[in-house]
């Protein structure tokens, strides 16, 4: 069985579109942005023989705020300059009442079938209360990454919460 960190897109490997204290995600290729912590982070998750899989809620899709094939465009970025091992998305809305859309556990779930990920030894790292009930949920350790949001906390208290993505992979590696 593999062990895996599983990774929030928006607020953890782009930076997330703060407006009036709420993240949003970036809507086209142009807006989506990687911090320049990201890549060497990464790479240190693969040299302790980690899988990289991102965990993402699209649900602008649904809305009609974004078309899916520039979510689709962003997603093929990042594959170019991160070593990832899956990506994994949620197009729905809340109101659609899928198992896969965060909070939900179901693309974790998906994505360990696929990968043979020990989810006992794996990692969830977000940016929002939905990272972490979705990680908990799964039987994973969770990590928030605080960004001083203007939302509910989760309902499960993450392991770790940290600053960054450096600061949460220093903890993944010390545990």
């Amino acid at each position: 069985m593999n062990r895996a960190v599983f990774l929030d897109r928006d607020g953890v490997l782009t930076r997330a579109l703060v407006r009036d204290g709420k993240a949003f995600a970036p809507l086209k290729l142009a807006e989506a942005e990687i911090p320049a912590e990201v890549a060497p982070a990464l790479a240190r998750l693969k040299s302790a023989a980690f899988l990289l899989v991102v965990i993402t809620n699209q649900p602008d899709v649904a809305r009609g705020l974004a078309a899916q094939k520039d979510v689709e465009a962003i997603h093929a970025a990042l594959r170019k300059v991160l070593p990832l091992d899956g990506i994994f998305v949620c197009y729905h809305d809340d109101a659609d009442g899928c198992a896969c859309r965060k909070p939900q556990p179901g693309m974790l779930f998906e994505a360990a079938r696929k990968h043979a990920i020990d989810l006992a030894h794996s990692f969830m790292i977000g940016d929002r209360w939905r990272d972490v009930d979705a990680g908990a949920a799964a039987g994973c350790r969770t990590i928030l990454i605080e960004c001083g949001y203007s939302e509910r906390p989760p309902e499960n208290t993450p392991d770790a919460r940290v600053t960054s993505l450096r600061e949460a992979v220093d903890w993944i590696l010390r545990n």
